[in-house]
């Protein structure tokens, strides 16, 4: 592949529109500077309308002389397809596109893609130089939406890691991406039905294990701390002075602390989704409202600790060591009870859209 391209496609509000890449993708660049292209905030070049003298075959020649090939895609601009299925998806979505044009800007996508199948493999393996992001403005999910790689016109779908919880390809509570048919209608409809539950599912899944994983780390020093503490003595029998245990103490409630802001961030939503009385064990809605109250009571002070209380440091972990031991007594009930439990399915699509589809003729070209 030669080492600078210009992708070419149709955008149904831009006409034609171009895509620079390539590792040497600024001599594109120049290209399409000189052949009276506008590039956008996106890094989308369009050829506005006062620029209509400007032919493909102008592009190509003076492509030519920069040391770039130019490609004619055949499937729409993939900013009009993104947007088409973003308005059809239940809610408030927003579409966006990304250039990619230097290939190690797309490895930067690798740690982030959250998937186990196809679209992970193709982030890793397959050029793809520019795709498209779904947000939903409202819940926070971003999705990754590329054309398909060796397909003419499927499409790619694929999420990125949660706010706050790491896992990119492999993880194993990452869903899987799925494949797009070339309607509008029916992606919309293959998203809400069969990617989005299974997504909202898998959050759940590793939320939950999020949970559990902090708080076995949390009792592990704090087995550590208490046989220290009991016996005088550090784990190789060396004797433990006042002030040193003192200082052990401090750095063990210091680091349950921070691991304890995992639970802060996620145990509101779990909470809201357990129901012990439909669950085979309704006597745990007690632990749980406990539970509740001392995520509660952990929030108000990282509210502090956010608007710059006056509360010094040592008070305020020993402040926080009760919410965190709640946890430790009863944070296996609220396992049991968020593992059996569910997030609340999205709205479905009002109606089915029409299948009109994604692809479009390419770009009429002029000349030979």
């Amino acid at each position: 592949m030669a080492e600078a391209q210009i992708i070419l496609s149709h955008s149904r509000e831009s006409g034609i529109v171009a895509i620079a890449s390539g590792e040497h993708y600024s001599w594109a660049h120049t290209a399409l500077a000189e052949s009276s292209f506008q590039r956008d905030d996106d890094g989308v070049w369009h050829l506005p309308a006062d620029g209509a003298q400007t032919t493909v075959v102008d592009l190509v020649t003076c492509a030519k002389r920069h040391r770039t090939s130019v490609h004619t895609s055949s499937r729409r601009f993939i900013g009009d397809v993104a947007r088409d299925l973003a308005r059809l998806l239940p809610g408030q979505w927003h579409a966006s596109v990304e250039i990619y044009s230097h290939p190690a800007w797309q490895e930067d996508l690798v740690p982030w893609i959250w998937d186990s199948g196809e679209l992970g493999r193709a982030v890793q393996s397959d050029r793809i130089p520019y795709a498209a992001l779904l947000t939903d403005m409202v819940q926070g999910t971003t999705l990754l939406f590329i054309e398909r790689p060796g397909r003419q016109l499927d499409y790619l779908v694929g999420a990125f890691s949660p706010e706050g919880l790491e896992g990119g390809y492999g993880d194993p509570h990452a869903p899987r991406s799925i494949v797009l048919p070339p309607f509008p209608g029916r992606a919309a409809q293959a998203l809400t039905d069969r990617y989005l539950p299974t997504y909202e599912q898998a959050v759940h899944a590793r939320q939950t294990a999020a949970i559990a994983a902090v708080l076995g780390d949390i009792r592990s020093e704090h087995d550590t701390w208490q046989a220290m503490n009991a016996s005088g003595r550090y784990g190789d029998a060396t004797p433990l002075s006042a002030a040193a245990l003192g200082a052990a103490t401090e750095l063990f409630l210091n680091h349950a602390w921070h691991r304890f802001l995992t639970v802060v961030d996620h145990a509101p939503t779990l909470l809201e989704r357990c129901r012990p009385a439909s669950s085979p064990w309704p006597d745990d809605a007690a632990a749980l409202s406990c539970l509740a109250d001392a995520v509660i009571d952990a929030e108000g002070q990282v509210d502090e600790i956010v608007h710059g209380g006056s509360v010094p440091e040592q008070e305020r972990r020993a402040r926080a060591w009760p919410a965190i031991e709640t946890w430790l007594t009863d944070g296996q009930t609220f396992l049991r009870q968020a593992r059996i439990s569910a997030p609340d399915r999205r709205p479905a699509l009002p109606v089915t859209a029409p299948a009109r589809p994604l692809t479009a003729a390419r770009p009429a070209r002029h000349g030979p």
